[in-house]
C-alpha cells in the first residue's frame, strides 16, 4: 500500500481529482497517462480526492499551490488543461471554475482561505484512502499525545477549557459529557459516532468520512482512552456506500499501524470500532433512538435521563458525539483548548460547517468561525444569490430548526443567536431561499 510523508508544496504541483464514478476513476486515469507522456511525473503527481468545497456537477481537477480549479471539462479537453498549464505555464481559463464569468482563483476571490478550518482541514489535500496521506499532516500526534503526555484527565481538562459544544443539535459541553461518562464505575463502557445524517440539505458529515475518515477514527479513540472505553461504534446510513468502504479501509489501515485494536503504540490501552448501518430513518439521528437501532431494535427515542453518558448501549456508559465533533477532537488535543477557545464568540467557541444550499451562487460545505453573520456566509461566502434576487430568508437546524427572514441577515450565527429568534444550529444544513419561494 502506498503511503506518503509530509506533502511538500513548494517542490512539486499536486492535481487533485473529483470525479462522480469514483470507483472506475476513469478522470483520474486519464491524467495520469497525459502527465506520464508528457514526462511530467517529476513535477506533478496525481491524487484523487472526495472534497472540492463546492457541488460539482462535473470532474474537477484543482492544481496544488497554484490553488486554480478546473470543470466543465470533457475527457477530450484534459491534455490541453496539462499543456497550458504545466507546458506553458498559462491557466486554462476556459476550463477554470468561475462565478459571474470571473475565474475562481482560490488564493485570490477565496471560497476557501475566508473559511477558518478545523473539521475540514484535510479534506482536499489528502487521498483519503492513504493513510500516510493522514499521518503526513499531523494525523494520529494527538492520540499519542493523550496517551504519554494528557492522560485522561488531561483531555478532560484541554475540552472544558476548549469550550467545544456538541456540534449535532443541542450543543451540550463536550468535555462535560466525556466527564460524566469517566467518571461512571462499570465493567464496560462504549464510545459512539452518530454518523445518520438525516437533516435535507445536509451532507456535512457524508464528505467528512469520504474526505477525511481518520479524524473521527483518531478522536473516537482518543475519547475511549479518556473515557476508559474499550469499544467504538460508528452508526451510519446505508445510504452512504462510498463513507461506508473508505471506513472500512481507514480502520483496516489504523489495525495494520497499531493505531486500533490491541495495546496502542504499547501503551497498553486496547480500543477498536465496529460500523452499524441504519436505514435512513430520520428518528435515529436522535441518540436514544439510534442507541435502540444499534441494539438491534426498533429505533424509537426514549425518555432521558439516564442519558446516554451513564447508561446507553446496553445500558453502559456511552459517550455518543456526531461527525464533526469527532473530527474537532485531534486539532484540539494537539492545538490545546486555549487556542481553541480564542475562535468563535464568547458561548459558542470554534468554527461550524454549514451546507449551503438552495438560491445560492455558489453552494457547497463551508467552515467558519461561530459568529459569523448570515451576510458574511450568503454574500461574500455563497456569492450572493441566483440571478441577483432579493435574499427572502434563510431556513436552518432541519425539519426541527426555523426560517429566518432576510431583515435578520446581520445577525451572527451562533447557539443562542439563532435560538433567540425560534431557529437552532442543528447538523449544519442551511437553505436560501429568494424572493421567488
Amino acid at each position: 500500500m502506498r503511503q506518503r510523508g509530509q506533502i511538500k508544496m513548494d517542490e512539486k504541483k499536486y492535481i487533485f481529482v473529483w470525479e462522480p464514478d469514483l470507483k472506475k476513476r476513469a478522470l483520474y486515469s486519464d491524467v495520469l497517462k497525459i502527465v506520464t507522456a508528457r514526462g511530467l511525473a517529476d513535477r506533478a503527481e496525481v491524487l484523487v480526492t472526495r472534497f472540492i468545497g463546492f457541488t460539482p456537477k462535473k470532474p474537477v481537477m484543482r492544481i496544488v499551490p497554484d490553488d486554480v480549479i478546473y470543470t466543465n471539462f470533457n475527457s477530450d479537453d484534459v491534455e490541453k488543461i496539462i499543456e497550458s498549464h504545466f507546458i506553458e505555464g498559462k491557466t486554462a481559463e476556459r476550463f477554470a471554475y468561475s462565478i459571474d464569468n470571473e475565474t475562481v482563483k482560490t488564493k485570490e476571490k477565496d471560497v476557501h482561505n475566508r473559511q477558518f478550518r478545523i473539521v475540514l482541514r484535510n479534506c482536499g489535500y489528502i487521498d483519503p484512502e492513504v493513510i500516510g496521506d493522514y499521518i503526513g499532516r499531523g494525523g494520529y500526534q494527538a492520540l499519542e499525545k493523550a496517551l504519554f503526555e494528557l492522560k485522561p484527565d488531561g483531555v478532560i481538562e484541554e475540552l472544558k477549557l476548549s469550550g467545544l459544544r456538541g456540534r449535532g443539535g443541542a450543543g451540550f459541553p463536550t468535555g462535560i459529557k466525556w466527564e460524566f461518562t469517566k467518571n461512571m464505575q462499570s465493567d464496560e463502557k462504549y464510545v459512539i459516532c452518530n454518523a445518520d445524517e438525516g437533516d435535507p440539505g445536509a451532507y456535512m458529515d457524508r464528505s467528512v468520512l469520504e474526505g477525511d475518515p481518520h479524524s473521527v477514527i483518531e478522536g473516537m479513540a482518543i475519547a475511549g482512552f479518556t473515557v476508559g472505553a474499550g469499544r467504538g461504534v460508528i452508526y451510519i446510513r446505508a445510504e452512504y456506500p462510498l463513507a461506508i468502504r473508505r471506513l472500512e479501509l481507514a480502520m483496516a489501515q489504523a489495525r495494520e499501524l497499531g493505531l486500533l485494536g490491541n495495546d496502542i503504540l504499547g501503551s497498553g490501552f486496547s480500543f477498536d470500532i465496529e460500523m452499524r448501518w441504519g436505514a435512513g430513518a430520520f428518528v435515529c439521528g436522535e441518540e436514544t433512538a439510534l442507541i435502540a437501532s444499534a441494539e438491534g431494535n426498533r429505533g424509537m427515542p426514549k425518555p432521558r435521563p439516564p442519558f446516554p453518558a451513564t447508561s446507553g448501549l446496553w445500558k453502559k456508559p456511552t459517550v455518543i458525539n456526531n461527525v464533526e465533533t469527532w473530527a474537532n477532537i485531534p486539532v484540539i488535543i494537539l492545538k490545546g483548548g486555549e487556542w481553541h477557545s480564542s475562535i468563535g464568540t464568547e458561548k459558542s467557541k470554534g468554527t461550524k460547517v454549514f451546507a449551503l444550499t438552495g438560491k445560492v451562487k455558489n453552494p457547497g460545505l463551508i467552515e467558519v468561525p461561530m459568529g459569523t453573520s448570515i451576510n458574511d456566509i450568503v454574500f461574500e461566502l455563497g456569492g450572493g444569490i441566483l440571478s441577483d434576487k432579493k435574499l427572502k430568508a434563510v431556513q436552518t437546524g432541519g425539519p426541527s430548526g426555523g426560517v429566518i427572514p432576510a431583515e435578520f441577515v446581520d445577525m451572527p450565527v451562533d447557539y443562542e443567536s439563532l435560538q433567540k429568534i425560534g431557529s437552532m444550529m442543528g447538523s449544519g444544513g442551511m437553505i436560501v431561499m429568494d424572493d421567488t419561494d
